[in-house]
């Protein structure tokens, strides 16, 4: 089933709708620029009506951009239909023929194509295998999970060995528990196969699991693009850090930088930051993004910034504080707590920063 890897190239792609009753137009895509690399699993990531799906239907054929062109490996697919494309679709509903067992509906592409029957035979058995239903072919899709119906959806995709596999997000009718075994099959066979994919989800847990780089979009616009660590522990913009992650925002004052640190003023308090966004300059009004887990706990008045505890949320492995600033809640992660102190609900307390995993972010968020 394995073939050759190739890339998905995106150079400067517009999609406009037209509004039929005279109002302005819709621009859903704007400008979108990427190459997902051959092999690579890029997620496109973003809240609803960011562009991501049309993104991912511009790849595949069943919208066509206003401008820009699409390119997979060296070929210009912008104007071509699906067919004519070498991708493979999975959808966010199963499509499964429920009058067809398991093992027709995995064939069915392969009988479109006229392929010989011995040859539908084996490759239907080793797309079921490679999925982990091998046995499953003579079932019919009602009598199987939403997990293994999903299983089979991806099975019937890969089995026309497609250059290109796009997945509009595909696990959103799964359970919690269905949905994380799902993403570490659909990373296996991805990875297996070698195939190049495009994932298109909400859920920031999705993306920053599955992906070799996660593509971040908000109102038609490509707001970042990076590796999943890169995305969570420097993003560029408030949006692209709140998106991904817990964070708290404080407004700083940023003063200069010595030895590699920022010198911020929070609130009448010096904070020393080593990491700030590519666009913040000396003299900016500022915001500094802390994540729960770069933010301690310690005594009343010998942190950087004061507050009481309103409440704690116990998860086993970890503890989240949530503490009453003058600046609003402030959640703080402590891990592994049983080794830790954990100030009470109700203890006055004071909130310090790890200067090496807080980061500056500009307030300008054009």
């Amino acid at each position: 089933m394995k073939k050759k890897s190739v890339s998905v190239t995106l150079k400067n792609v517009t999609k406009r709708f037209k509004d039929v009753k005279g109002k302005a137009d819709v621009i859903a895509v704007n400008g979108a620029e990427f190459v997902v690399e051959p092999g690579e699993l890029v997620t496109l990531l973003g809240p609803s009506g960011c562009g991501k799906t049309t993104t991912l239907r511009m790849v595949a054929g069943f919208e066509l951009p206003t401008e820009g062109q699409i390119l997979i490996g060296d070929t210009d697919v912008t104007m071509l239909p699906p067919n004519k494309r070498d991708t493979a679709t999975m959808f966010q509903s199963y499509g499964l023929f429920p009058h067809m067992s398991v093992y027709d509906n995995v064939a069915y592409g392969l009988k479109l194509r006229k392929v010989a029957p011995d040859e539908i035979r084996k490759r239907v058995n080793e797309s079921l295998d490679l999925v982990g239903l091998a046995t499953y072919g003579d079932r019919a899709p009602g009598k199987l999970s939403g997990g293994q119906q999903q299983r089979v959806a991806l099975a019937r995709s890969l089995i026309v060995t497609p250059s290109v596999l796009l997945l509009d997000e595909p696990l959103s009718n799964l359970d919690a528990l269905l949905r994380e075994q799902m993403r570490v099959e659909i990373k296996r066979i991805q990875r297996t196969l070698g195939i190049t994919a495009i994932y298109v989800t909400h859920d920031r847990v999705e993306a920053m699991s599955l992906s070799d780089r996660v593509i971040v979009m908000k109102d038609g616009f490509i707001r970042q693009i990076g590796a999943p660590e890169q995305i969570y522990e420097e993003p560029d913009s408030r949006f692209v850090a709140g998106f991904v992650g817990k964070a708290a925002f404080f407004p700083v004052e940023i003063g200069g930088k010595d030895d590699g640190l920022w010198s911020c003023n929070l609130g009448g308090k010096e904070v020393k930051v080593a990491k700030a966004a590519p666009n913040v300059q000396t003299g900016d009004s500022a915001v500094l993004m802390a994540r729960p887990e770069s933010l301690r706990l310690q005594e009343h008045g010998n942190g950087h910034l004061d507050g009481k505890v309103r409440m704690n949320v116990y998860l086993g492995n970890s503890l989240e504080s949530f503490v009453s600033t003058p600046f609003g809640e402030v959640l703080v992660q402590i891990d592994d707590p049983h080794s830790k102190r954990v100030f009470k609900e109700g203890e006055l307390v004071s909130i310090d920063f790890n200067s090496e995993r807080v980061r500056i972010l500009n307030t300008d968020e054009a």
